[in-house]
This record gives structure tokens, C-alpha cells and sequence, in this order.
């Protein structure tokens, strides 16, 4: 079981993550693994704080998802109709980086860049990541989609997070693990 808590303001994550609990035991149950590592979160954010600040699933696009646009996402950010915020758009563009060591063997290997769009009169793009090289810990991957968008809001809309699907190839198969992009509005 992991854990991560990312600092939105700098992306980035808070000391003493993420969290990792692996038990050797065989037997072992995933809710041992999710309970452990939960205690080991309290000392970072109390679990009740975190339950009472969920913030919003503004758009989903799950791996499943035949029919979305799986590089670009457009969400009104909070659930408020008529909307009183800009709306929120991700634009996602693979990167070729096929020299990366170790994974000669893998087939097509990307990185990605992330962009926050203005989608208004005289708004302006913002650059939120760009894969130089591929970190080690995400392996080979052969492809990205926005899976969500997740914004939290106090009295104003202050935060959000991009959730990026990494296709890579797994045992049987393509398989997906999840990386975010996050920032203060």
C-alpha cells in the first residue's frame, strides 16, 4: 500500500513521502497493508482532516474510456451551475524519448508535457510539466492519458490535481499506474 501527500503550492512531496508498506507475509491482507500505512500517515496529515477536505472529482476519464479525448480535458471546476469560475483545461502531448537507457527492449517510450489552458478571451497557456528525461521510478512508459482532474476549494477555488494514467507494459499485458500534477489556482 502507498501513500502520497504532495505539497500542490510546489508540487512536490511532503517530507517523509510518500509512504511504501509491503508485507512479506503471503497471507497477508491488503487492508493490513492500507491500515499500516494509514498509521504511518497520521504523523503527515490526520486521516480525519483528510476526510473532511475530499475537494471535487471535476472531470473522469477512466482507462475504459473509448469516446473522450484522452490528451485534453475541459472541466467546470466546481459542481455550480450556472459556473462562477473560469473553466479549467489540461492539454497532455507525448514526448518521443525512445534513448532511454534500459528500455531498449520496450517498444515506443514516452515522456509527456502538460499544459493549463485559458480557455478565454486574452487567457494565456502556462507550461506545468515537461519530461526532460524519464525518472527511473516510472520504468518504460509507452504512453500518458488525463485520467481526472481533481480541484479543492475553501472559500475560493485554490487547488488542483491532474491525474495522468502511464501505460507501460506489464506482465500479461499493457498495464496503468498513476503519477499527478499539481498546483494552486
Amino acid at each position: 500500500a502507498n501513500r502520497y501527500y504532495i505539497d500542490t503550492s510546489t508540487d512536490s512531496f511532503l517530507k517523509g513521502t510518500p509512504i511504501r508498506v509491503r508485507l512479506e507475509d503471503e497471507n497477508a491482507k491488503l487492508d493490513a497493508a492500507r491500515l499500516q500505512a494509514r498509521q504511518k500517515g497520521e504523523a503527515i496529515v490526520s486521516q480525519a482532516e483528510l476526510d473532511a477536505n475530499r475537494g471535487i472529482i471535476a472531470g473522469l476519464n477512466p482507462v475504459t474510456e473509448l469516446s473522450a479525448d484522452p490528451h485534453r480535458m475541459a472541466v467546470n471546476p466546481r459542481p455550480i451551475f450556472s459556473p462562477v469560475d473560469p473553466p479549467l483545461e489540461f492539454r497532455l502531448d507525448e514526448l518521443g524519448m525512445n534513448n532511454t537507457e534500459g528500455c531498449e527492449s520496450q517498444g515506443e517510450i514516452n515522456g509527456f508535457r502538460l499544459l493549463r489552458i485559458e480557455a478565454q478571451d486574452g487567457g494565456t497557456t502556462k507550461l506545468l510539466h515537461e519530461d526532460k528525461s524519464i525518472p527511473k521510478s516510472r520504468g518504460c512508459p509507452n504512453g500518458y492519458r488525463i485520467g481526472a482532474v481533481q480541484t479543492f476549494s475553501m472559500d475560493s477555488l485554490s487547488a488542483y490535481a491532474v491525474l495522468i494514467a502511464v501505460r507501460q507494459y506489464g506482465f500479461e499485458g499493457p498495464d496503468f499506474r498513476w503519477i499527478a500534477v499539481t498546483g494552486r489556482l
